[in-house]
């Protein structure tokens, strides 16, 4: 911003200074009546809370894994819908190029987790009892419906919620830690572009390694294109064609 000179005084130039204001297109007042006004950030960390925890639920009880499975894509889904209002509006540029990220991330996630689990079993041992559901359940057909109600969770409700969680709210976050939304979008910071990075692999245990390597690639989408969306095309996509894998190989522990 430049200085302002009062036309009636040209030799009189007067200084300001101003805080950081919101980035143009991403403040948005809180909706009217809403339990949740002007506290946008629980509408983010709800939806991930309740996800994690039916997470925990359904691995401390496997006999309730696929009830807790059903049970989080459904209100987890719920909830995105619910607070929807919110959410920094979402920016669909770039996603060509999330397709293409999405495409070499499955590559990297496959390739380097089998390789990790070669060369140091010690730390990356697959899972010796994953979830299989063709022994699960008795009836295809039953099968075939938790295997599409995983497909769902994995391709439409995981990557909207992780990324508005992980790359909108918490980057923008560790940026502006007094209100996030002062923070734009993919603004870069290294702490963010690594810190995300590092959190996002705590909660993936085994995969912790790939998962950093991976968050890494995009959050590098993200600082370049600036783009939620992309970001979501790029998850969407690497877990479409992981379920792919998983169907095709009936490799289990990489659900």
């Amino acid at each position: 911003m430049g200085d302002d000179v009062s036309p009636e005084s040209p030799t009189t130039t007067t200084t300001t200074s101003s805080p950081k204001s919101p980035p143009l297109n991403y403040a948005s007042p809180p909706p009217r009546g809403s339990a949740l006004a002007g506290r946008d950030e629980l509408a983010y960390v709800l939806p991930m809370g309740l996800f994690l925890a039916l997470v925990w639920f359904g691995g401390t009880w496997p006999a309730l894994y696929p009830a807790a499975y059903v049970l989080r894509t459904i209100a987890v889904a719920a909830l995105l819908v619910a607070l929807r209002r919110h959410y920094t509006p979402v920016r669909w540029n770039a996603w060509g190029l999330g397709l293409i990220v999405g495409v070499a991330g499955i590559v990297q996630w496959v390739g380097m987790q089998l390789w990790l689990q070669r060369a140091f079993p010690s730390w990356f041992a697959p899972s010796p009892d994953p979830f299989d559901p063709t022994t699960a359940f008795d009836s295809p057909a039953v099968v075939w419906a938790f295997v599409a109600v995983r497909v769902i969770g994995a391709v439409l409700v995981v990557p909207v919620m992780e990324e508005l969680f992980w790359r909108d709210y918490l980057w923008r976050q560790l940026l502006a830690p007094n209100d996030f939304k002062l923070a734009a979008v993919g603004e870069w910071g290294w702490l963010p572009f690594l810190g995300v990075s590092a959190a996002f692999a705590v909660v993936h245990g085994n995969w912790w390694l790939t998962s950093i390597v991976w968050g890494l690639m995009v959050a590098g989408l993200l600082v370049y294109t600036k783009s939620l969306g992309a970001c979501i095309v790029a998850h969407a996509t690497t877990n479409l064609l992981l379920a792919a894998y998983v169907l095709w190989t009936r490799d289990w522990s990489f659900w």
